[in-house]
């Protein structure tokens, strides 16, 4: 069993509405988590409401697969839930095209299940060894464009297929769930930097947001744990 610390952060940066949607909450058990972050895409009809459509169905099918084991299979159902849940409101609101990232992370006991859809990410870091995992954004470039080519779309099945992967945690490690909106706020060398450092977690999440209010031009959201 490990026991975490977190801290969050979610602005909205120079854009007129905030597009990204975060969760993070505690089972009753005590000795589970899980972090979801979403970036509605912009561009795209009521992307804010796609992210939090998604955001919340990953939630409540979490809440409800308490007895269930975290696994592969289990982000596969919660995501399929969160598929459906976006086209439903999609349908509703007169079939308007939107669409959202994900990145989230669960951890169970001393193990870390991370999945992500899209171009937010999920960092690792480990004392002594650095950069552990880092997600790979789901991106393609076309016609010199950038296209995120994973992701929640309405009425796009095709497009959300997760990657899933899991490990073993130990004390001092730090993950950060994040939107696009933070990391290219900053150069990568400081935003691990920062992570690793030795302020309290209060004091490393309050140098992300002024570096993202100086330097960025984003919404911008994430979620800081540290295993203690």
């Amino acid at each position: 069993m490990v026991k975490i610390q977190y801290a969050t952060i979610s602005e909205t940066g120079k854009r007129k509405n905030n597009e990204d949607a975060f969760r993070m909450i505690g089972m009753s058990d005590g000795n589970r988590w899980l972090a979801v972050v979403c970036d509605g895409m912009g561009g795209h009809d009521k992307g804010e409401v796609a992210s939090e459509t998604v955001a919340d169905a990953i939630v409540n099918y979490w809440r409800k697969a308490v007895d269930e084991i975290d696994s592969k299979d289990k982000v596969e159902k919660a995501c399929l839930k969160a598929r459906v849940a976006l086209d439903e409101c999609a349908f509703n609101m007169g079939h308007v095209k939107m669409g959202t990232t994900m990145v989230m992370a669960s951890i169970e006991g001393d193990t870390v299940t991370i999945a992500h859809l899209g171009d937010s990410r999920c960092y690792l870091m480990r004392p002594a060894v650095g950069l552990l995992y880092l997600t790979k954004d789901h991106i393609r470039m076309e016609c010199g464009w950038e296209i995120i080519d994973r992701c929640f779309f309405s009425y796009r099945p095709e497009a959300c297929i997760p990657d899933v992967v899991q490990f073993k945690l130990k004390a001092g490690d730090r993950i950060m769930l994040c939107s696009d909106g933070l990391y290219n706020s900053m150069t990568h060398k400081i935003l691990l930097k920062n992570m690793m450092d030795e302020k309290s977690i209060d004091e490393i999440i309050g140098a992300y947001r002024m570096l993202c209010e100086k330097q960025g031009n984003d919404n911008y959201t994430a979620v800081l744990i540290f295993v203690v």
